[in-house]
């Protein structure tokens, strides 16, 4: 083996032991030019919303160069651009580009950072990693539950570093109150309830209108099965449509299932249940504004969501929020902290973050983002161990797809512990994959 790496060795080389090894070889330079403390070349894909926040963090954080922002709306890609001019990060000027394909053809790019539409998550994670970069994707991770399965494979078989946006998983106070939990802080943990209340307005009903001068459709809708231009879908409306969105459950109630999984300690449901409908308003809007979705587990474990998308009355005083309950007391969490309460209802100890988080905005930039992406960049350049590793991301996710099929199909789903498969329901297994253009069909 070699003596010295070059730059694009040492990438490759953190990349290997970015999922959980967390060391540095002995044939792995620390100073000059080659060092691992080198910052890690990056593009931006998506800053209309939440990609404004990577853009944000990354220009904050010292570990990262972005050289591309994209975007298929050229009024997002000057914003991206202007941002990190106007933040004095970097002495490049980033280049703005329409495709992101574009970026993953330049040698010295290390990373994607996806925060376009959901339905573009995996294709564009796949796309990535065939070509060598590492991958930090929003959550959710897939449209469907198949493109999560297949962002496992090809992270095995590429070997890249890549994580999901559930941040919370990186709160200093969110670890300390799953350790505390582990170590026996309520008995054991058997419940619990994540919930999103917020209060959004009709999308009305959309009509056939012209493309906009500033967008190009047609690479918007990329992996999708093409559908008519209509003036109510983007940029942000796209969520409540099944073609390219997921619903609030992958849209928020990702995040606090994530912590409430990630409680009690399991994996794969054996039974998924759901409730609810579109409610408050009469529109376009396809999916559900009220969601009541139940997933049990063996070892009697159950998690329950609970989302309101056009009523915004609070849970514990709380928009979001998890609640984990146990033998001996209760948790309750979210991005600002935690409580513990005794079966007496008496509140035992208290938790805050440094920071308040940005908790119910639709880009959501604050500490623990950067914590996040941080710990992305540190398991490029250091190989340290992820906070969201793929694997538990796309756990999570599928359960929230898993509450859609069933509110959809109208039906219990029974699933197989050991993978979250539906079982036996032929109506329900269709909704596993999608179909897809043509051309955009990802592969592994």
């Amino acid at each position: 083996m070699r003596n010295q790496f070059n730059r694009r060795d040492f990438i490759k080389s953190a990349g290997a032991a970015g999922l959980g090894v967390g060391f540095l070889g002995s044939n792995i330079p620390v100073f000059g030019k080659n060092a691992p403390s080198e910052k890690v070349v990056v593009a931006v894909m998506g800053t209309n919303g939440r990609g404004m926040a990577h853009v944000e963090e990354l220009c904050r954080l010292q570990g990262a160069e972005i050289a591309y922002i994209c975007d298929v709306d050229s009024r997002a890609v000057t914003k991206g651009v202007e941002a990190v001019v106007a933040s004095k990060s970097q002495k490049k000027k980033p280049k703005g580009i329409t495709d992101f394909r574009k970026a993953l053809e330049d040698k010295d790019l290390d990373a994607l950072f996806i925060a376009a539409p959901d339905h573009w998550h995996a294709p564009a994670s796949l796309i990535a990693m065939d070509a060598g970069k590492h991958v930090y994707v929003e959550k959710p991770c897939g449209h469907n539950p198949e493109e999560g399965e297949m962002l496992v494979a090809a992270q095995k078989k590429y070997n890249k570093v890549l994580q999901m946006g559930n941040q919370q998983r990186s709160a200093p106070e969110s670890i300390q109150a799953i350790q505390e939990i582990r170590e026996g802080l309520i008995g054991k943990p058997y419940f619990a309830k994540a919930w999103y209340a917020n209060t959004r307005g009709s999308i009305g009903t959309g009509k056939k209108a012209a493309v906009p001068s500033w967008l190009d459709y047609e690479l918007w809708q990329g992996p999708a099965p093409r559908q008519p231009y209509l003036d109510n879908i983007v940029h942000y409306n796209w969520h409540w449509f099944w073609n390219w969105g997921t619903g609030e459950i992958c849209n928020n109630g990702t995040h606090e299932i994530d912590v409430c999984r990630w409680a009690l300690g399991v994996d794969y449901p054996v039974l998924v249940t759901s409730q609810g409908g579109r409610y408050h308003f009469d529109d376009d809007w396809q999916f559900y504004d009220t969601q009541v979705a139940n997933f049990d587990f063996e070892g009697e474990k159950t998690i329950t969501w609970e989302g309101r998308s056009c009523n915004g009355r609070t849970v514990e005083g709380r928009g979001r929020g998890s609640a984990i309950y146990g033998t001996e007391g209760t948790v309750i969490m979210d991005r600002d902290g935690y409580e513990v309460y005794d079966q007496e209802n008496k509140l035992v100890k208290e938790v805050k973050a440094a920071s308040k988080a940005a908790s119910m905005d639709t880009v959501g930039g604050d500490q623990m983002t950067a914590l996040h992406i941080d710990n992305f960049l540190k398991g490029i350049r250091e190989g340290a161990q992820l906070n969201a590793p793929i694997e538990e991301g796309h756990k999570s996710v599928l359960l929230c797809h898993l509450g859609n099929i069933a509110q959809k199909t109208k039906r219990a789903l029974p699933c197989d512990p050991s993978n979250g498969h539906v079982k036996d329901d032929p109506d329900a297994t269709t909704m596993w994959a999608r179909e897809y253009d043509p051309q955009w069909e990802p592969k592994v």
